[in-house]
């Protein structure tokens, strides 16, 4: 199939992904158990500082399986415009949560779940980063690598 569009520069790429982590605010997020189980589950995010911020119930099978390898894969955006995060994940309590991280969750996302002891953040860092639209941008999907944006 054609893509009816020229394929986006790098440039323009990443500026899309930007614009997706500062504007979107739902992710699907994959993690898997210790023995190798998958979870796909749809968690509101905030950009910050250079990580996606989510909050989670710490019982929920998302936050569980940050312990055995503290990896995650992340999915923006819809199926022509995908935005695939690959991500080190490290869970944040509430109390040793910067405040400024807290207001921009609490702010963008009307939710505050800070001091409630059943719930923790997620903070995924990424290290890979591809975005791809149709078939012709699959060459130069790449984004990121090695948890640099690439040139």
């Amino acid at each position: 199939m054609t893509s009816p569009e020229p394929a986006r520069s790098r440039e323009q790429r990443k500026q899309d992904v930007l614009d997706h982590l500062e504007k979107d605010t739902d992710a699907w997020v994959s993690t898997a158990s210790a023995d190798g189980v998958p979870t796909l589950v749809p968690l509101s995010f905030v950009w910050d500082r250079g990580t996606l911020l989510m909050a989670t119930r710490r019982t929920n099978p998302t936050a569980v399986n940050v312990t055995p390898d503290g990896r995650a894969r992340i999915a923006l955006g819809p199926t022509r415009d995908v935005v695939l995060i690959e991500a080190t994940v490290e869970v944040v309590e509430g109390a040793d949560l910067p405040a400024e991280s807290g207001d921009a969750f609490a702010a963008k996302l009307d939710w505050d779940v800070r001091g409630r002891t059943s719930w923790v953040y997620l903070r995924f860092t990424p290290y890979a980063v591809r975005a791809w639209r149709e078939a012709n941008e699959l060459a130069g999907r790449e984004l990121m690598a090695d948890g640099r944006w690439l040139e």
